[in-house]
């Protein structure tokens, strides 16, 4: 025995059976949570494993899900594209037409007025030529000549009979520029026509049909001579006289084929083929 060991303060503390227990349950549990640890981090390295593999398989459907939503809106921009060109056309079309319909009108009416400017200027030289046909006329009386009327009594016969039954027959008919008949007749149309039925083959157009034959006066005439309005050879207008003061032409498209008085509207001279 030591010489101290009497002594309490330098004795040796007996570990009890409790201290011991208490550092082992402390050491057990701190293998425990080391334990634990270790497994949970062994979990948690393999979750990228797991995560990585899941990756791909997401960004392909992605892919395809934006591929898909692309030929969707190209075949949206198509058809639309497809509509402004269908638009764009009928909207072409349509001012095409609007300009056509105002070039048709303003051809229209330009040929309207000209017609109009033609008719007023025929009916002026028609009434130049019935001043100078009366002032004529008045010399002819003061001579002492005859009269239409008294000229107009006589009878046609033979081929003047024939001649002016054709003409009568055709009064009522239509007036046609360039006609030649049956149905229908401009005025040298209708005179050329009228001598045809006896044999007398005269030219088509009214200024030569003034020139067809021998000029005769307007107070010497007989049934079947032409008339004719204008100079002799520039004539715009000529009929067939029938007689007692009357004669039938084709006047214009608004009275057509009508007999008249020569006062309705005076010649200015005729000829004889008969």
């Amino acid at each position: 025995m030591s010489h101290t060991a009497h002594i309490r303060s330098h004795r040796k503390p007996r570990r009890s059976a409790s201290t011991i227990a208490m550092r082992a349950g402390v050491a057990g549990g701190v293998l425990s949570t080391l334990a634990v640890a270790g497994a949970s981090g062994s979990a948690n390295a393999a979750e990228p494993v797991t995560q990585t593999l899941e990756l791909p398989t997401l960004t392909a459907d992605l892919a395809a899900q934006v591929a898909q939503s692309a030929d969707v809106t190209q075949q949206a921009a198509a058809s639309y594209q497809l509509q402004a060109e269908r638009d764009a056309a009928a909207a072409k079309a349509a001012k095409q037409a609007k300009t056509d319909l105002a070039e048709a009108k303003k051809k229209a009416a330009e040929a309207k007025k000209k017609a109009e400017e033609a008719e007023r200027k025929e009916a002026a030289e028609r009434a130049a030529e019935r001043t100078t046909l009366s002032a004529s006329s008045d010399t002819g009386s003061s001579t002492g000549t005859s009269s239409n009327s008294s000229t107009g009594t006589s009878t046609a016969t033979g081929s003047a009979a024939a001649v002016v039954s054709f003409v009568q027959a055709q009064v009522g008919k239509a007036y046609v520029s360039g006609a030649t008949g049956p149905s229908a007749y401009d005025c040298s149309g209708l005179v050329q026509a009228a001598f045809k039925q006896v044999g007398i083959s005269l030219p088509r157009v009214s200024q030569a049909q003034s020139t067809a034959g021998t000029q005769v006066g307007l107070d010497n005439l007989q049934p079947g001579d032409i008339l004719y309005w204008g100079g002799a050879g520039s004539a715009y207008h000529v009929g067939v006289y029938v007689g007692g003061g009357m004669f039938v032409g084709a006047q214009n498209s608004s009275t057509g084929v009508v007999e008249k008085p020569l006062s309705y509207d005076p010649p200015s001279g005729a000829v004889r083929v008969l």
